[in-house]
């Protein structure tokens, strides 16, 4: 059986132990881990799938840890931590977390969310550059034409900056982008776009999915940024 892999990152030893042994009887493969140390020696020897990581870790905190892990994997990464303030949460998702959970928990809700997000980035397992399509609630992201196709068959035309900003989101399904982050992906020597062209482009992708009036698919995170909601076809 092709157990997925989570990595429990706590200082706490009782708290790390009993997340451990509730995802193990999740039937999940989990290693554990006390400080970012000790996660960095397990990622270079173990193939993981998820981290669930503790903010305040000695050492090395775990806003820095997501940084630098954000930087080179994709990697999933659940903050999870006894902070309350949005502005936390928001700067964890900033810095490249999918989620962040607030202590104490649910550990049922835990697990739906892990659940969630492995299931949206195993699709994306395989490199994003050998596909050449992106279906989601009937309609069609052609990769090599560039351009969207409707759930009847019609072909909506696209802008340079459209098709670059919806691609990034359509890849990354489930994750939070900030504006920086967007304008960071999309950006190129043909194409320098800033804060307020990424929110038009939003509006413009919207209004040609059909998705205005109470979005499905492309949703705002308020005081964050964007993300991608709608389930992959392929």
């Amino acid at each position: 059986m092709n157990y997925q892999s989570v990595l429990v990152v706590e200082d706490d030893s009782v708290a790390r132990v009993l997340l451990a042994t509730y995802f193990e009887k999740a039937g999940f493969q989990v290693f554990e881990a006390e400080n970012g140390q000790q996660m960095w020696k397990l990622l270079e020897s173990t193939k993981l799938d998820l981290v669930l990581l503790d903010i305040n870790l000695p050492g090395e905190d775990g806003f820095s840890l997501t940084r630098a892990l954000r930087m080179q994997s994709d990697i999933g990464i659940i903050l999870v931590s006894a902070r309350k303030e949005d502005v936390d949460r928001i700067v964890g998702l900033e810095l490249g977390a999918d989620d962040y959970v607030i202590k104490p928990f649910n550990e049922r809700e835990l697990l739906y969310r892990a659940k969630n997000l492995l299931r949206r980035t195993s699709k994306l397992k395989d490199n994003n550059e050998a596909v050449t399509c992106y279906e989601f609630n009937g309609w069609t992201l052609e990769v090599e034409r560039r351009r969207l196709v409707s759930p009847d068959g019609q072909y909506t035309s696209l802008t340079n900056g459209e098709y670059l900003l919806l691609a990034v989101l359509v890849r990354r399904p489930g994750r939070i982008f900030t504006r920086d982050q967007l304008l960071e992906a999309m950006s190129s020597r043909e194409w320098m776009p800033n804060d307020r062209s990424i929110d038009v482009m939003i509006n413009r992708l919207r209004r040609k999915l059909d998705d205005t009036s109470n979005p499905r698919m492309l949703v705002t995170v308020h005081g964050v940024g964007y993300q991608f909601v709608a389930d992959l076809n392929n």
